[in-house]
């Protein structure tokens, strides 16, 4: 926590500017994220510190760290719950250890569009049943974007569930994900994502899942010649601040906050749709295969993974909620 108390100082850091003798605040507020700029999740966050500054016409002013400079996920979720920091950006799997019915987000192969993720997460009554979960916990959901899908890579076609049989794959420490993939026959290996990359290379794991713009910034078709679209789960990105700190606010600089998070939302999932266009230019550019996956497919590895659907049913505990995201009429 040292690196932490000396950047702290900033979120409490007063300057004073003068707009026709009359003298304002403008706070310089923390946002931190655990993944480098150069992602949508860097994107999310910038932006969003961008548009607070604009659309308060400079009053409000956002501090970005990136890259885990504060931490990990879990250690900046802890500190936005805490206080500590206001604003964290960052996917939803970490946050389940602190709001489980948020495993919700970790029902596998509901969607095969991402267009689809859209329009449930737009949904004002599904949201604010989400927001209500973030708050019971302490924080304020301002908005959810995406990094598109978490996809697989390989070393073999996948065009039928008989060939992840047996395959050792690399995924999330997530109970979810791993019952999963145990459910469609592979055999889930944990595995430091730091030593993923020679993982595969030297075939001690045989695949591994993860969003397009991971697979492309750490070279991972560079030892998979297969990228196969599962498109499993959406890679969900949560911008949260902290509930108390964001019902101290005024209703001046809370319009701000929440006008520039909806715009930030925005242009994040824009940003995530052109993004999954290169990157996948990309990874065939270096030598991979992209592999479509069938409808068929799709549906029988949602069929498999029914007893996942059952026990994150009983975590939500909302079936109304349940089947909004789940897509069950």
């Amino acid at each position: 926590m040292s690196h932490l108390l000396k950047i702290l100082p900033v979120v409490c850091c007063i300057l004073l500017s003068s707009c026709g003798g009359e003298r304002r605040q403008t706070y310089a507020w923390v946002l931190a994220t655990a993944s480098p700029e150069n992602t949508v999740t860097g994107i999310f966050a910038n932006t969003f510190a961008q548009k607070v500054e604009e659309l308060s016409g400079g009053e409000l002013k956002l501090q970005v760290y990136h890259n885990s400079v504060l931490g990990g996920d879990t250690e900046l979720i802890e500190s936005c719950q805490c206080g500590d920091i206001p604003f964290v950006v960052q996917n939803t799997a970490p946050e389940v250890s602190y709001m489980p019915r948020l495993c919700l987000f970790d029902l596998p192969c509901v969607f095969q569009e991402i267009e689809e993720v859209h329009k449930v997460l737009d949904d004002s009554l599904f949201i604010h049943k989400i927001n209500n979960i973030y708050q019971d916990a302490g924080f304020y959901l301002l908005g959810m974007a995406d990094q598109h899908f978490r996809v697989m890579t390989c070393n073999k076609e996948v065009t039928s569930l008989s060939d992840l049989k047996g395959m050792k794959i690399r995924t999330m420490e997530n109970s979810f994900h791993i019952g999963f993939w145990k459910l469609l026959g592979a055999n889930p290996t944990p595995m430091a994502f730091s030593e993923l990359y020679v993982g595969l290379e030297q075939h001690t794991v045989d695949a591994q899942e993860n969003p397009y713009e991971v697979i492309c910034s750490n070279g991972f078709y560079e030892v998979q010649k297969d990228v196969v679209e599962t498109n499993h789960l959406p890679h969900l990105l949560a911008l949260v601040t902290n509930n108390d700190f964001y019902r101290k606010l005024s209703s001046q600089d809370k319009a701000v906050v929440d006008k520039a998070a909806q715009e930030a939302t925005e242009i994040a999932r824009t940003q995530a749709v052109e993004r999954v266009s290169s990157r996948m230019k990309e990874i065939e550019q270096g030598g991979a295969k992209l592999v479509p996956v069938s409808t068929e497919l799709h549906q029988a590895m949602q069929v498999a993974s029914k007893p996942i659907y059952d026990q994150i049913r009983k975590v939500v505990a909302d079936d109304e909620l349940f089947n909004q995201y789940s897509q069950i009429q």
